[in-house]
């Protein structure tokens, strides 16, 4: 795993790769890439990140950011996808620490496609938002985000989805759910669709509210504490964000510590 403690502008090689940020530096890293990668970036510690990614034409770039830092931090990014290009970026975290996260996808040339996603136990405050802007015709993009707010928890998500005049025939969706298991949670989402053009195709889906009383009930009638429950079902609300590195031993060993901290947390 290379360690980035420094600015860095890193030419992504093709296949798999591992970084860690762990500094209380500001930092300002540029990631490019011009073929098929698999981007896995541990945040141990940070204070106020800034990230910029460049998808050259016919790229295709899978980026998961896992967040365990205990301390509260700022992260910025910004995303540019090509022509033919696709972009997957997905975000977990199940730390105890506050994050403000703005992330800002811009789909610039023809058949560009990106995923913008995240997957977040809160305890604390996360504040994200999401921006994805098809500027060329024939693009596609898509927000998705879950979350589990616990009782402390305050969440806040912005998602917004954007069509320029000319971008015909492209296509914006967004999903976003928060679930939680008591009174006592606060969760915000806006969804919007901001669309400049006729022939597209657009939509958005969006829900806040607690696990189902009978169903909770049914697991405790089978001998789980309140604690268990919530565990397990957290743990297979957020698990599938490990699935976007195409590691089978990474996602085992993120399974395995997003079990424990869901156990630590709840």
């Amino acid at each position: 795993m290379t360690p980035l403690r420094l600015n860095t502008d890193i030419a992504l090689s093709e296949g798999y790769s591992e970084y860690e940020i762990d500094s209380d530096r500001n930092l300002e890293l540029t990631f490019r890439a011009s073929g098929k990668c698999d981007v896995f970036v541990r945040i141990r510690r940070a204070d106020h990140i800034r990230i910029r990614s460049f998808i050259e034409e016919g790229a295709e770039v899978s980026i998961l950011f896992w967040n365990i830092s205990e301390k509260d931090a700022q992260i910025d990014e910004s995303h540019e996808v090509m022509k033919d290009a696709k972009l997957t970026i997905a975000y977990g975290e199940c730390n105890s620490a506050s994050t403000k996260r703005s992330t800002y996808t811009a789909l610039r040339g023809t058949n560009a496609s990106a995923l913008v996603s995240s997957a977040s136990l809160v305890q604390s405050k996360k504040d994200y938002s999401m921006n994805v802007v098809n500027f060329a015709p024939h693009t596609h993009g898509e927000i998705r985000n879950y979350a589990v707010v616990l009782k402390t928890g305050v969440l806040m998500i912005d998602a917004i989805g954007k069509i320029v005049n000319g971008a015909r025939k492209s296509e914006s969706h967004q999903t976003s759910r928060a679930l939680s298991f008591e009174d006592g949670q606060k969760s915000t989402i806006l969804p919007e669709l901001l669309i400049d053009e006729n022939d597209v195709q657009a939509s958005h889906a969006m829900s806040i509210g607690r696990m189902d009383e009978d169903q909770l009930y049914y697991m405790m009638s089978r001998g789980l504490s309140v604690e268990q429950c919530t565990s397990l079902v957290s743990a297979g609300y957020l698990m599938p964000i490990t699935e976007v590195i195409d590691n089978e031993e990474l996602r085992e060993t993120l399974r395995s510590e997003m079990e424990r901290k869901i156990g630590e947390l709840c």
